[in-house]
């Protein structure tokens, strides 16, 4: 089976565009390849965050994980700073990366505009998901297009090490998965939903209350024409409907569309259909809640697993290096 990695930040709430876009994607995926799934806590200190802030975060996240459907008996899911290989190998991708190639990374720019303070951790980022990516002789990431630029730089830093010390790391090859939905805010369909909390009432979290997540999608704003049809670039709004309610109830959303012939009967399905697909994983998420230590056990397991492939990963390279072996008594 192929060896799949895919990392996910505990910084903001997962919404529905996360769901559709992404983790439905990884919940098949863990049938199909060896898939690895990591909360990446140490990337989300790049920017500054309140004491326990990121540990909570962690444990939200690794719960609705589990609650969308990832089997740690069929995956490895684990927390990155849990697996002490990723700190260590980073350092010695940095060793390999040129400041000339960090500066040119977009989201290195992005973040850091404006800002006064700005951590050498932003700066060196790349270099710790590089880590991330090669400690687990990684086949496949999947990944947005915004992320192709992070597994280029990560594909020429192995190269680079290979060529220095000799065969080390096998190169990764991004996927920008065909399947699930880009879904948009609902009341600026232009941009795709997000995390940010500065469009309230366009995006829907996964743990929301599900009459807030009706009522966003029945006030969704949709256009003057009233033709229901499928054209992203004409009817925005309609189509991130149609293109939702595809995704929840996998057909295609030109399919969708010849269905209805007046917006109110389609965002009323839309409506439907997400709160039906979110009513079991909130249920799920609700029982997860009631056991914390049952999810923190459940991630020392994947971190366990994690850690028989990253250490024999981590060992080769310091191997290859030439770096002094520990003596073993």
């Amino acid at each position: 089976m192929p060896r799949v990695f895919s990392g996910i930040q505990p910084t903001g709430d997962i919404h529905l565009g996360n769901l559709l876009g992404a983790l439905r994607n990884w919940v098949s995926d863990q049938h199909e390849a060896d898939s690895f799934y990591c909360i990446v806590d140490l990337h989300a200190l790049t920017v500054p965050k309140e004491p326990g802030e990121v540990g909570q975060r962690t444990l939200e996240l690794a719960q609705v994980l589990l609650a969308v459907g990832l089997d740690p008996e069929v995956c490895t899911l684990f927390v990155q700073s849990h697996v002490t290989e990723h700190s260590e190998l980073a350092w010695l991708l940095q060793c390999v990366t040129s400041m000339g190639e960090l500066r040119r990374m977009t989201q290195f720019k992005d973040k850091s505009e404006g800002k006064d303070f700005v951590s050498a951790g932003l700066f060196t980022y790349p270099a710790l998901q590089a880590a991330d990516i090669l400690l687990y002789d990684t086949d496949r990431v999947p990944v947005g297009e915004d992320q192709i630029q992070h597994i280029e730089l990560t594909r020429d830093v192995a190269e680079r090490f290979n060529h220095r010390y000799g065969e080390t790391f096998r190169l990764p090859a991004a996927s920008v998965p065909t399947a699930g939905a880009r879904v948009m805010d609902l009341q600026d369909p232009t941009r795709k939903m997000s995390k940010s909390s500065e469009s309230p009432a366009g995006t829907i979290l996964v743990t929301e209350d599900l009459g807030s997540v009706a009522k966003k999608i029945k006030r969704a704003v949709t256009d003057s024409e009233p033709e229901v049809r499928y054209d992203p670039a004409a009817k925005p709004g309609v189509s991130n409907l149609l293109s939702i309610l595809g995704a929840v109830t996998g057909r295609d959303p030109e399919e969708v569309a010849g269905d209805y012939e007046q917006y109110g009967p389609l965002k009323s399905d839309t409506a439907e259909a997400v709160v039906e697909l979110l009513r079991p994983i909130q249920e799920r998420i609700a029982e997860l809640q009631k056991d914390p230590e049952r999810t923190a056990a459940l991630l020392e397991v994947g971190a366990e697993k994690a850690r028989e492939v990253a250490s024999g990963v981590l060992e080769r390279a310091k191997r290859n290096i030439g770096l002094l072996p520990r003596a073993h008594g």
